[in-house]
């Protein structure tokens, strides 16, 4: 069965596409007698306006992109319910694509947003982004994007982020202040951002309480699982049996972290503390309940959809915007696995 065009209600009710197009829209110059006899017709007939041809008339899509690392991490969950709950109070469709931490992946997935014709994107970046080059071409065709979280400093767009070396720093100094003295670290991979702010703030916390870094204390990770979290615990058991502290790059590596150690019969908190960073809801039903630093996705996912919307209506009136940064706040809670 064919589509319903304005045309064919008009020429039924014998009248212009002009009035049918008004009345669907309740324009006050077309008789409410008008009006009924349109809308009821529209619904007998099943009709639905035609999005495409919209589309091409108003030049907008009503549809953003939306690229994260990984679509089941409570994190990005929460970014992607933020973005979405904004995303429809202003009428716009949410198309969410997974990089899987591949910036090959990243790369396509940014040229079929392109293709898409989408009015903006929002993305984080893979652990692999070590080249902008893809990003950069978004820029050079003016779609408004705004980075979060895994960001590039290099680029210049807006972004919505934390504090991250402040944030880590704070993690650490809760660990120092419940008396640890030899910190071990589970940091992410070496090319985002956020893994090397929050290494650096674990660094400038010890620094600061005259505890000297040790590089034989710091583990990385090449894909932050749970299966690592394990994996690093079992080496700081085996080379550094005096740790008493381990600040973990996110809850969910963390929560390997207690696995293994409740395995072993390692006593977390009074042998070892743990801490983590995300306040994944895991962090809250493991047991030892694990400290961490709360991250506000929802928040950010909110706040990323709402500078993207700035850019895009500016765009559309043509007038000048100007990029910023949004900065949210963190905080620390405290838990079983640090008291």
């Amino acid at each position: 069965m064919r589509d319903i065009t304005l045309k064919q209600i008009a020429e039924t009710l014998g009248i212009s596409i002009t009035t049918v197009s008004k009345a669907l829209k309740n324009y006050p110059d077309v008789s409410a007698k008008t009006k009924k006899a349109v809308l009821d017709l529209a619904h007998s007939l099943s009709y639905t306006p035609n999005s495409f041809a919209v589309n091409l008339r108003t030049k907008e899509s009503r549809t953003i992109g939306l690229i994260i690392p990984e679509v089941v991490h409570h994190f990005f969950s929460s970014v992607i319910n933020g973005i979405i709950d904004e995303a429809e109070k202003h009428g716009y469709l949410v198309i969410i694509l997974q990089s899987s931490e591949s910036l090959e992946l990243e790369k396509k997935q940014m040229e079929l947003l392109m293709n898409k014709r989408v009015d903006g994107i929002i993305m984080s970046l893979s652990n692999e982004s070590n080249d902008d080059e893809h990003i950069r071409e978004v820029m050079r065709k003016e779609i408004p994007f705004v980075m979060f979280d895994k960001i590039s400093k290099l680029i210049p767009c807006s972004k919505v982020i934390i504090n991250d070396q402040k944030a880590a720093f704070e993690a650490v100094s809760h660990l120092i202040q419940k008396g640890c003295k030899k910190i071990a670290h589970i940091r992410g991979p070496v090319n985002p951002q956020n893994a090397i702010d929050r290494f650096l703030g674990y660094k400038k916390a010890l620094e600061k309480n005259n505890i000297p870094y040790d590089p034989k204390l710091v583990y990385t990770c090449k894909n932050v699982t749970f299966e690592e979290g394990r994996l690093f615990a079992e080496q700081i058991a085996a080379e550094h049996a005096d740790v008493d502290g381990v600040f973990v790059i996110t809850d969910l590596v963390a929560v390997g972290v207690l696995d293994y150690f409740n395995e072993v019969n390692i006593k977390v908190p009074q042998q070892v503390r743990v801490i983590g960073f995300s306040n994944w809801f895991m962090s809250q039903v493991i047991t030892p309940k694990l400290s961490t630093v709360n991250q506000p996705s929802f928040e950010m996912g909110t706040a990323a959809f709402r500078l993207l919307l700035e850019e895009m209506n500016a765009k559309k009136d043509m007038t000048s915007f100007k990029t910023r940064t949004i900065e949210l706040e963190t905080q620390v809670i405290a838990r079983d696995s640090t008291l």
